[in-house]
């Protein structure tokens, strides 16, 4: 039997996820920088897709708060700030925060083997002389998805997404380095406190940890000379 031909719907559907999904990962990723405008006719030819899946990925990036649609002038990436890094922070303290307690009221054995794991390849990545980047930006998204793994809240999951992939956004920007900061004692700090079901002290080292980075942000990208 001849197969059956592809659903122009579905085909539309998928190009415009892939789309949607390297922009955003671009985005992310600062091959997009704040405020580069994102034009249709040069991203047909970098993404390989047509101006439809386009703009509907772009409209799905703006809604996100990565990029800004600008009436017919079309779409550019949003542009960073000193007061949505710090509104991008009290939120994830408190979203992530949330998930991390219900995370902790359902942990299990199966929990808590994904967390020490997560914790040991993170471990093995912070102690290289000269970590590669990128390689410990999955670890350490790893580490903090392990330790929310249990909440089955999906809005607190969403959320949490979109804030620590914001936040990421911040990071790459700012080729954040370690500075004076001992990383890898914050989140030993946080390993602990879950592998002890302590939640109050599992979320005070993860404010810390999230306060720390902030912090070393801010100063990386001058937001504290006025920027705003």
């Amino acid at each position: 039997m001849a197969d059956s031909p592809a659903n122009p719907a579905t085909t539309h559907k998928t190009l415009g996820d892939q789309a949607y999904a390297r922009l955003r990962r671009d985005i992310i990723q600062g091959v997009f920088p704040p405020g580069a405008r994102l034009g249709i006719e040069a991203l047909r030819s970098t993404c390989g897709v047509g101006a439809t899946p386009l703009r509907e990925a772009l409209s799905r990036l703006s809604a996100e708060g990565f990029a800004v649609a600008e009436g017919q002038r079309g779409f550019r990436v949003a542009d960073i700030s000193a007061r949505e890094l710090q509104e991008l922070t009290e939120l994830r303290i408190v979203i992530e925060g949330l998930a991390l307690r219900e995370s902790l009221q359902r942990a299990d054995d199966d929990w808590e083997s994904r967390v020490v794991a997560a914790f040991h390849h993170l471990q093995k990545v912070e102690g290289q002389a000269e970590p590669d980047p990128v390689l410990w930006e999955a670890r350490n998204n790893d580490f903090h998805l392990a330790l929310i793994a249990r909440c089955e809240s999906r809005w607190l999951m969403r959320l949490y997404e979109l804030l620590y992939d914001q936040h990421r956004r911040y990071r790459v920007i700012a080729r954040a380095e370690r500075g004076d900061r001992d990383i890898h004692a914050e989140h030993e700090a946080m390993l602990e406190a879950a592998l002890a079901r302590d939640t109050d002290a599992l979320l005070a080292a993860h404010e810390t940890h999230i306060r720390n980075t902030v912090g070393t942000l801010r100063r990386q990208l001058r937001f504290d000379q006025g920027a705003q």
